[in-house]
Parts: structure tokens; C-alpha cells; sequence
């Protein structure tokens, strides 16, 4: 079995492809399902990949449970360093500061990163990138786990920034690669994978976190300096993974070292369809410049995908799923759960579950579909918990109503919302426009999670159990977008999806246009 779609280039020109492609639903196994192998260098390489994600999510997780050991640690630090007989402890609203500098910053070092993804990757290629980026991995844990012993809250902010930075990279990096070696119809389940990496490490660190284990006043440097052991793994396993074909052939013009990679990926020895792909959309890239960050923004070429791309990043994170997991142990002590931290364990265990759920769904439903009914049952959800939360003193039984609503929304936000804008990110847009389309919908994903995390708190406090009804305000303007303009991009080459921008001036309009090589040289092709 080919593992690499044939994808019928030489018969027909692709934008009549993908006309038919959206057309005819069963034309997709011809195209996208011309046998899949899954063979153990592909799965080495995602696995390999994905452990950067793993440490992102370890990272987000990690910081809740400890919070009040860690503020009584830089409590502890701030009178020894007064040096008195009697010393003062620290006033409780720089206390807040620290702390909550110690959080934000995370996002701050994120932010700085994804924007330089699209350099860095070119420079480096997706796999060296991945690598040396470890070596921030190393230093920030470093001096985390070393916090407690040199007395520093200094070095515990500065280890969270770097540890930011490895995750803003990680967050560009590990889907760009994972969507450049999958096979294009398995792009979807594979890509989905990036995402249960990031919460199966949000889970670890929940587990973990608790004071049984390694939550304690003794342990918890550790608990912080646990996430060099995924970068280790890593390095130890990224010498065996081939570098991304698309990335050797069509950025470094390496045909040989492609093939080989290829070969290793497919386990076939003929990959002549799957590099004839690679060779058209490089002759393709060849016909437009390279594309810089400010093109991106300029050209109305990319306008469209780029719109796309942001605001499903956008949908992610302003859906309320950091207020949910922020709101959650409060939503559960008020409902009478006795120990709250293991009912939001729970939830991470849903969160987990339904992601490997999505992961089967993602090729059979199509990711616009799954989109959709994300957003609409979180919007549910959220309605249902603030009927529950606004009524929960005149009606105690209704409190367990709220719980139910949280898990709702959390298995909902994996089936969509989660995942998808991740990987759908990197299947919009061709080899020339990737990088840069990657580093700013990962800038604007990081900066709404700085501004949810420093001002949700503050809206919580105003709205009261009213706040939910701000995402699901928000979720049906999601909703709304997506049916109108996200393309279905399930089982089609990146070619194939790139023609759908280039050829369609609205994304519902499904007229095939007659295609002539002049089309191709046009200018307002390539502005």
C-alpha cells in the first residue's frame, strides 16, 4: 500500500480537484485513503515530537496546586533576606504580585517565541529546531528545582519564562513537523495528537500536585524540575526520527535526503506520487516570493486562510476553558464535593479522554463539523452552568447540575475547540506561507492566554456566576464564523487546500472555475 496519496496531478489541474473534492464526498478515498501504513518511524517521530507538548502541558498544570506552599516559600525568602531579629513578613499584595508574575510570565515568554517560530524552523529545519529548543527546557527547570535551594523567587520567575519560551516554540514547532511527515490521511489524527499531549501533561501535573505525592513543602522543587525528564527522552530519541521531507526538499532543495526520508516515513520504496506532490507545490512556491509575516498581513491572497487561522486560535482560548479549569475546584467545594482537587483531577481525566475520542472522529467527521459541535455544546454548557450557579441557593440540588456542565463542556472543548486549531493552522496554508502563518496564529493564541489569565480574575469577581454567559455570547460568534467561512480540509493534499483560497472568492461558492496555465502566472496570483 502507498502510504503517500497519488494525487491525480497529472490528469487534472488541482483547483478542479478540490472543486470536485468538495463536491463529491466519496472522491476523498481516491485521493486522501490510497492506503495508509503506519510504520515505526512514523510513529517514533510523532511520539518523539509530541513530548514537547507533553512538557507544555506539564507546564500550564503544574503551577496550581502548589500555590500556597510556594507563596509561604517566597514568604520565607523575603524575611531571610531582611536579615533582622524580627523581620516583617512580605506585605500580602506583593505577595499577589510575585505570584502572579510567576503565572503570567509563562505566557509572556510563549508569546515572545511563537512569533519567531517561522524563522527558527527555517534556519534550523523542524527537527534540529525541536532539539536545541530542549536546552531551554533544561535551563528553566534547572532553575525552578533549584529555587527553594538558593533561596530566589528571581530564579523561579526567570525558570518560568524560559519554560514559556520552550513552549511557545514547542506549540509551533511539534505541529508543523507532525503535519509535514503524516500522511495526508492520517494528518488529522495524528495532529490531534499534539493536543492529548498537552493535556495528558496537564493531568500528570494535576496528579502529581497533590500533596500526598509531590504538592509538599519538601517536594515541590522537584515537582518543578520534573519537566526536564520529557526533554531528556526527547533528546535520546530524535537521532533515530527523519527530518520533515517537505522541509528537505522544498525549503532546502535536498531531493535525495527527502527521498530518503520519505522511504523511512512510508516504508515504501517508491515515493515517486508522494515527491511529485512535493515537486508541485514547490513549483508553486517558486512562482510566489518568499513570504515574511508583514506579506502575510499584505497580501489578499492569505488574507482569508490568515483570518481563519487567528480566529479559530482565538476560539480556543477565549471559549472560557482556562476559566473553567481556573473555576472549577471553587464550582466543586461549593456543590459539596469533599475534596474538590480530585473531582478537577476528574476533569482532566474527561479532558484526556475525549481527545483520544476526537482523535477517532477527526478523519470520519471532518474537522469543520467537529468545530461546530464543539462550540455549540460548550455554548450549552455554559448557559446550563449559570442557570445552575445563579440558582444554586434557592435550589442546593441544582448545584450538581454545574458539575455535570463542567464536564460537559470540558469532553465538548476536546472534540473541537481543543485540538483542531492547531493542525488546521498548518494544513491552510502551503510549504511558502506556513512558517510565517504558524508564528502568528501561535502569537495570537498566547497573547488571549496572558489576557484571559491576568483579567479573568477581575471579570469573575464582577459578573459573579453571570461570567458564563460572556463565552457563551462569545462561543455563538465562533459558531457563526466557522459554518460561514472554515473549509473542510479532511482527506485533501496541501495543494488542494491552498487552491481553494486561490480559486474561490467566497468559501461557499462552489463554481469550478476553468483553469489555463496562464491562471497560474496571473499577477493577482502572486501580489
Amino acid at each position: 500500500g502507498q502510504a503517500w496519496p497519488a494525487s491525480r496531478r497529472s490528469e487534472e489541474p488541482p483547483a478542479v480537484v478540490a472543486s470536485q473534492l468538495r463536491m463529491v464526498p466519496g472522491r476523498r478515498e481516491e485521493l486522501g485513503g490510497a492506503g495508509s501504513k503506519i510504520t515505526s518511524t512514523l510513529i517514533l517521530s510523532v511520539f518523539t515530537a509530541v513530548l514537547g507538548s507533553l512538557q507544555f502541558g506539564y507546564n500550564i498544570g503544574v503551577i496550581n496546586a502548589p500555590q500556597k506552599i510556594i507563596e509561604q516559600s517566597y514568604n520565607a525568602t523575603w524575611m531571610e533576606r531582611q536579615g533582622k531579629e524580627e523581620p516583617t513578613p512580605i506585605d500580602p499584595g506583593t505577595l499577589t504580585t510575585l505570584w502572579s508574575l510567576s503565572v503570567a510570565i509563562f505566557s509572556i515568554g510563549g508569546m515572545i517565541s511563537s512569533f519567531m517560530v517561522g524563522i527558527v524552523s527555517e534556519w534550523l529545519g523542524r527537527k534540529r529546531a525541536m532539539i536545541v529548543n530542549n536546552g531551554l527546557a533544561f535551563i528553566g527547570g534547572a532553575l525552578m528545582g533549584l529555587a527553594q535551594v538558593g533561596k530566589s523567587y528571581e530564579m523561579m520567575i526567570l525558570g518560568r519564562f524560559l519554560i514559556g519560551v520552550f513552549s511557545g516554540f514547542a506549540s509551533g514547532l511539534v505541529p508543523m513537523y507532525v503535519g509535514e511527515i503524516s500522511p495526508t490521511n492520517l494528518r488529522g489524527a495524528l495532529g490531534t495528537l499534539h493536543q492529548l499531549a498537552i493535556v495528558t501533561g496537564i493531568l500528570i501535573a494535576q496528579v502529581f500536585g497533590l500533596e500526598s505525592l509531590l504538592g509538599s513543602e519538601l517536594l515541590w522543587p522537584l515537582l518543578m524540575g520534573l519537566t526536564v525528564v520529557p526533554s531528556t527522552l526527547q533528546l535520546l530519541l530524535f537521532p533515530f526520527c527523519p527530518e520533515s521531507p517537505r522541509y528537505l526538499y522544498i525549503i532546502r532543495n535536498k531531493e535525495s535526503k527527502a527521498k530518503e526520508s520519505l522511504k523511512r516515513l512510508t516504508g515504501c520504496s517508491d515515493v515517486t506520487a508522494a515527491l511529485n506532490e512535493m515537486k508541485e507545490e514547490k513549483r508553486r512556491m517558486d512562482l510566489e516570493r518568499k513570504v515574511s509575516i508583514l506579506e502575510l498581513f499584505r497580501s489578499r491572497m492569505y488574507r482569508q486562510p490568515l483570518l481563519i487561522a487567528v480566529v479559530l486560535q482565538l476560539s480556543q482560548q477565549l471559549s472560557g476553558i482556562n476559566a473553567i479549569f481556573y473555576y472549577s475546584t471553587d464550582i466543586f467545594s461549593k456543590a459539596g464535593v469533599e475534596s474538590p482537587v480530585y473531582a478537577t483531577i476528574g476533569a482532566g481525566v474527561i479532558n484526556t479522554a475525549f481527545t483520544v475520542i476526537s482523535l477517532f472522529l477527526v478523519e470520519r467527521a471532518g474537522r469543520r463539523t467537529l468545530h461546530m459541535l464543539g462550540l455549540a455544546g460548550m455554548c450549552f454548557c455554559s448557559l446550563l452552568m449559570t442557570t445552575a450557579l445563579a440558582l444554586q441557593e434557592q435550589v442546593p440540588s441544582i448545584r450538581y447540575l454545574s458539575m455535570v456542565a463542567i464536564f460537559g463542556f470540558v469532553a465538548f472543548f476536546e472534540i473541537g475547540p481543543g485540538p483542531i486549531p492547531w493542525f488546521i493552522v498548518a494544513e491552510l496554508f502551503s510549504q511558502g506561507p506556513r512558517p510565517a502563518a504558524m508564528a502568528v496564529a501561535g502569537f495570537a493564541n498566547w497573547t488571549c492566554n496572558f489576557i484571559i489569565g491576568m483579567s479573568f480574575q477581575l471579570i469573575a469577581d464582577r459578573c459573579g456566576p453571570y461570567v458564563f454567559l460572556i463565552f457563551a455570547a462569545l462561543l455563538l460568534v465562533f459558531l457563526g464564523f466557522t459554518f460561514l467561512k472554515v473549509p473542510e480540509t479532511r482527506g485533501r493534499t496541501f495543494d488542494q487546500i491552498a487552491a481553494t483560497f486561490r480559486r474561490t472568492p467566497s468559501l461557499l461558492d462552489h463554481e469550478i472555475k476553468p483553469y489555463t496555465e496562464l491562471d497560474e502566472l496571473s499577477p493577482e496570483n502572486h501580489e
